[in-house]
């Protein structure tokens, strides 16, 4: 009933709302950490005592105009909502804070809370996917933020959300056994352990739990990015006050698909309007939605072995690299050939993963893509030209035979390690 009552009173509001094209929108600026911000400030015209919204970024390099169309939504609902440019400052792939960005977000909130138009103790802040571990540290931090909202936020850690998202996607393209887990899990736990994943350890837990604000936390059933079951059971039993809906056809942005990867026209239905009228009317009482089913639940990345560090595999690497150089040039051939094709190949691969999350990896046989394929039976060369090698170097004693016979060994758990000798 209470669903329902927040539907009706959203079509109202967009039916009483100006048109489309009344929505103003005026540029601001703002400061944090002495990096300069741009943004937008989208609101209905002659519009006063309005609640304000402060919209946080997804992962990755994003500029106001991603978020222009929801804002014009909310402004036809009688909200005045802050889009800005996400800083590039201190931010990439390889590096970034969420606790600056939560302040970026508060600089934000501030600069809303300034404007004529807007009720100041009626701000708060909208966090979509990354932006749903960095809106709510920002709403712990101050009290002039009045609430929280979240699209596709997790529960978990950012390694064990993208852990779960990579399997997902290399599921999706038909692929299985080893080089899915090497993917999902290995190359995540190296990752991790060389230090070049940021915030990977990150907790939203405790964040949560400190919230006093009303939070109204989105889903869409189909999610493949955020693990949607677990981050619905978080949210519940962590927050204090909150509203927890799930959208049964929409995916990790809440735009409607049809099985989580595709993007169709639109967003889910009564998404846009259930903001609009929630950020009106703050329920007193808290509801949830059941969470949605998942295929599988996503699991932690472990830390690191001592046998396993960053540092002795690049050791590992070098070393095959040149033991394979020199049984080139020694009479093991076939053994320099194979193993050098199949760590250099490997190399080339593990980068395609981490680049195109599996889709730059072509055709798809028995569930390997056939670079993965062909790297494996490189793998078996390999062994068995150790073998070889093994026995000559037995019956000779050639010391020559023995760098490489060396590199052969080496190669054999360092394969089963990546999983090229797995099935």
């Amino acid at each position: 009933m209470r669903r329902g009552a927040l539907l009706l009173a959203g079509v109202i509001l967009a039916l009483s709302a100006p048109p489309a094209s009344a929505a103003d929108g005026s540029d601001v600026t703002f400061t944090n950490g002495g990096v300069t911000l741009h943004g937008s400030v989208v609101a209905p015209p002659g519009g006063t005592k309005l609640p304000g919204l402060v919209m946080v970024h997804g992962s990755g390099a994003h500029s106001r105009e991603d978020y222009r169309d929801q804002a014009e939504a909310f402004a036809r609902q009688g909200i005045a909502t802050l889009i800005y440019d996400k800083r590039t400052e201190g931010y990439s792939q390889f590096s970034r804070s969420y606790s600056t960005l939560a302040d970026d977000a508060l600089a934000a909130v501030e600069a809303l809370r300034k404007r004529p138009e807007v009720d100041p103790s009626r701000v708060g802040v909208w966090g979509l996917s990354e932006g749903g571990w960095v809106a709510p540290l920002a709403a712990s931090r101050s009290a002039d933020v009045a609430f929280v909202v979240t699209l596709g936020a997790n529960g978990v850690e950012p390694s064990r959300q993208q852990a779960w998202a990579i399997e997902n996607q290399l599921r999706q393209l038909d692929m299985t056994g080893s080089m899915v887990r090497m993917a999902s899990s290995t190359m995540m736990r190296q990752l991790v352990g060389g230090g070049i994943f940021p915030e990977a350890h990150y907790d939203p837990v405790p964040v949560l739990k400190s919230l006093r604000q009303p939070v109204l936390g989105l889903w869409g059933a189909k999610d493949v990015l955020t693990p949607p079951g677990e981050a619905v059971r978080i949210f519940r039993e962590s927050l204090g006050k909150y509203t927890l809906r799930v959208f049964p056809d929409a995916q990790h942005q809440l735009r409607r698909t049809t099985d989580g990867y595709d993007k169709l026209p639109g967003y889910a239905p009564g998404y846009l309007e259930l903001v609009g009228t929630w950020v009106h009317d703050l329920p007193a009482a808290s509801s949830a939605d059941a969470p949605p089913a998942q295929d599988r639940p996503s699991t932690p990345v472990t830390p690191l072995a001592w046998y396993e560090s960053t540092w002795l595999q690049l050791a590992v690497l070098l070393f095959l690299l040149v033991a394979f150089g020199f049984a080139l040039r020694r009479g093991t051939r076939w053994l320099g050939v194979t193993g050098l094709l199949t760590v250099m190949g490997f190399v080339v691969v593990d980068v395609l993963i981490q680049t195109t999350m599996g889709k730059g990896l072509g055709p798809v046989v028995l569930g390997r893509p056939l670079p993965w394929l062909a790297l494996q039976l490189l793998s078996l060369g390999a062994v068995a030209a150790t073998i070889a090698t093994a026995v000559t170097w037995w019956r000779h004693r050639t010391p020559r035979l023995a760098v490489a016979l060396a590199g052969g060994v080496v190669f054999i758990p360092w394969a089963l390690y990546w999983g090229l000798l797995g099935i």
